[in-house]
């Protein structure tokens, strides 16, 4: 994973993208339990949003430093990387409110628990529930915490449904 924490720090270095963020299970691995993914999902803000391929100036940067695409993917080291523009406001905001992390001597930005949880909450598949029963159940975030996030972002609804289903089991 350093080789990816280097690559996105160059990024920004470059000004390719102005923030980044790992998500998904890589960042819930930092936890949580280990849990099976495919690749390493990055949330990225792009300087030039209005561009029809946002994304190309970063597989164009990546392959000249020798890392090739792999279908949707690029491949960095041991890792498939999916660069994915933030998407939404909460997104954004998990973006700037991620918490930075040491990989290796290099610095490694990832969205903090409760703003996975959210971001979860949002997609609402059932592993993305199962993210949030594990980030709760790891003591990695609080209800609380979740809920004031889930009320900024207009996912209330939601949070009382999840809820509501997960004392039904």
């Amino acid at each position: 994973m350093d080789e990816v924490a280097k690559l996105l720090n160059d990024m920004l270095e470059a000004g390719l993208v102005t923030e980044y963020a790992v998500f998904g299970a890589v960042a819930q691995m930092r936890y949580t339990e280990a849990v099976a993914t495919l690749d390493a999902d990055i949330l990225v803000a792009i300087p030039d949003e209005e561009s029809l391929d946002v994304l190309s100036p970063l597989y164009m940067f990546c392959r000249d430093r020798g890392f090739e695409a792999e279908g949707e993917a690029i491949r960095v080291g041991d890792w498939p990387v999916q660069f994915i523009p933030a998407f939404s406001d909460l997104t954004r905001a998990a973006m700037r409110e991620a918490e930075t992390g040491d990989v290796d001597g290099v610095a490694l930005r990832v969205v903090s628990a409760a703003y996975l949880a959210a971001i979860a909450l949002s997609v609402w598949r059932a592993k993305d529930l199962a993210r949030i029963v594990a980030l709760r159940e790891a003591g990695a975030c609080t209800d609380d915490e979740i809920e004031a996030i889930a009320k900024r972002h207009g996912l209330s609804d939601k949070w009382a449904t999840f809820l509501e289903r997960l004392n039904e089991s």
